[in-house]
C-alpha cells in the first residue's frame, strides 16, 4: 500500500519548537549540571590541575594518585576555554559553590516545567538519577529507549507531538569504554549498578533468563510495570549470553545494532522535580537505529515496531528540515554496513507515517 505523501514541515507532523526563552533556560541548566557533575567527581580527591600544550593550544588535566592501585593518573578536562575554566573554578570554590549550584539547578528545573518541556515521571526519574549518581553516565553508560527520545527532544529544542511515556528504563553500555579528546573524563573508575538499584528501595529484583547462568540484565518489580534493562552490543560469535560490563559491576543483554547506536553519545537533561545530566544517543543515529530495530521485531511485537517508526519519523522529520547533514551522515554510515542494513532501512522507510525526502534520496 502506498504511503500518504506528507510534507516534513513542523506544522504538518505536530512537532513544536520550544520558545527561545525555554531553550535558553535548558542550555543554562545543562551547563550547571555539567559543573555540578564535575565538582562531585573531583572535589573529594587529592590532586591538582596541570596544563599541557599540544599544537600550540593549551589543554587542562587533573592529576591524582587516588583511585584503583593509587597510581598517578591524569584525567583530561578540556581545552583552555570558558567552559573548562568554569569547571576549574567550581573545584576551587568547593562545597559552598556546589550547594549554590544545586539550588540554581532546582530553580531552573522548576522554571522549565512551565516552559513546555516534556517531564519525566517521578519513578523513572528516580531510577535515572540513581544511575547518574552511581557514575554510570560518566563511565560511558547511555540512556536509550523512550526516555532518551524525550531527552533528545529537549536537546533539539522541540516538543514531540506524543511523549510516548513508559515505565521501562533502558541503559546501554559497550563492554569497553574509550574516551577521546574533547570528552570530560573523571576519576571515578567503577560503578555498582546492582547496589544503585537496591538503593532505590522500590522492590526491584533480578529477572534471570534460563540461559544466563544467574547473570541478570533485567530488573523488575513483581506486580508492577517498572522495569530496568541493561543492553549492549554482541561480542564475538555468542549473540545471546549476557555480556559482562566490569566498570559497571553488571551484565548486559546483547542486542543487534547496539554498537551503531552507542557510538558518539551526547549529553542531555532529563527534567522532573530537578534536572538530571545523562548521556543519550546522537539524534540522527537514534532515529536510524529505530528503523533497524523495527525491522527486527516479529509480528507479535507490531505495536512496539509502530512505536519505533513513530519516534524515528519525528526525529528524522525535524533533522531533515533543520540539520539534514546529520541525517545524511548517520544513514550513510548505517547503509555502508552492508546490503542487509540498507534493505532493512528501505523496508521500514516505506512504513513511516510520511515521507522523509532526505532519507528517500539516500536510499535511492
Amino acid at each position: 500500500m502506498a504511503r500518504t505523501v506528507r510534507s516534513v514541515g513542523n506544522k504538518d507532523h505536530g512537532i513544536k519548537k520550544l520558545p527561545l526563552e525555554t531553550q535558553t533556560l535548558y542550555a543554562e541548566l545543562l551547563e550547571h549540571l555539567r559543573g555540578a557533575d564535575f565538582a562531585r567527581s573531583f572535589a573529594d580527591l587529592a590532586g591538582g590541575f596541570i596544563a599541557r600544550e599540544r599544537g600550540g593550544e593549551k589543554y587542562w588535566y587533573f592529576r591524582t594518585s587516588e583511585g584503583l592501585g593509587r597510581r598517578p593518573q591524569e584525567f583530561y578536562l578540556g581545552p583552555d576555554d570558558e567552559s573548562t575554566q568554569k569547571w576549574l573554578q567550581a573545584y576551587r570554590d568547593g562545597r559552598e559553590n556546589a550547594r549554590e549550584n544545586r539550588e540554581r539547578i532546582t530553580r531552573l528545573a522548576t522554571m522549565l516545567r512551565g516552559g513546555g518541556l516534556t517531564l519525566t515521571d517521578s519513578s523513572s526519574a528516580k531510577i535515572i538519577k540513581a544511575f547518574a549518581n552511581a557514575g554510570v553516565f560518566r563511565l560511558g553508560g547511555v540512556l536509550v529507549g523512550t526516555h532518551a527520545f524525550v531527552a533528545i527532544g529537549h536537546s533539539l529544542g522541540v516538543r514531540w507531538p506524543s511523549a510516548l511515556q513508559t515505565q521501562d528504563v533502558d541503559f546501554g553500555a559497550m563492554p569497553k569504554h574509550h574516551v577521546g579528546i574533547g570528552v570530560l573524563q573523571t576519576p571515578q573508575l567503577l560503578a555498582d549498578v546492582p547496589k544503585a538499584i537496591e538503593s532505590l528501595e522500590m522492590g526491584f529484583i533480578p529477572s534471570v533468563r534460563l540461559h544466563s547462568a544467574s547473570k541478570p540484565t533485567t530488573y523488575i518489580v513483581p506486580g508492577k510495570e517498572w522495569r530496568i534493562d541493561l543492553v549492549t552490543a554482541p561480542q564475538g560469535g555468542d549473540r545471546e549470553s549476557p555480556v559482562e560490563i566490569p566498570r559497571l559491576g553488571a551484565h548486559a543483554q546483547p542486542l543487534a545494532f547496539m554498537d551503531y547506536l552507542l557510538q558518539k553519545p551526547m549529553e542531555a537533561v532529563i527534567v522532573s522535580s530537578t534536572g538530571i545530566l545523562v548521556q543519550v544517543p546522537e539524534p540522527a543515529r537514534f532515529a536510524v537505529h529505530k528503523l533497524l530495530v523495527a525491522s527486527n521485531r516479529d509480528k507479535r511485537m507490531s505495536l512496539k515496531a509502530d512505536k519505533d517508526r513513530q519516534q524515528a519519523f519525528y526525529v528524522m522529520s525535524f533533522l531533515a528540515e533543520e540539520r539534514p547533514g546529520d541525517l545524511r551522515l548517520a544513514a550513510e554510515e548505517a547503509m555502508d554496513r552492508g546490503p542487509s542494513w540498507k534493505r532493512r532501512i528501505k523496508q521500514q522507510a516505506d512504513l513511516l507515517p510520511g515521507r522523509i525526502q532526505e532519507l528517500d534520496v539516500l536510499i535511492e
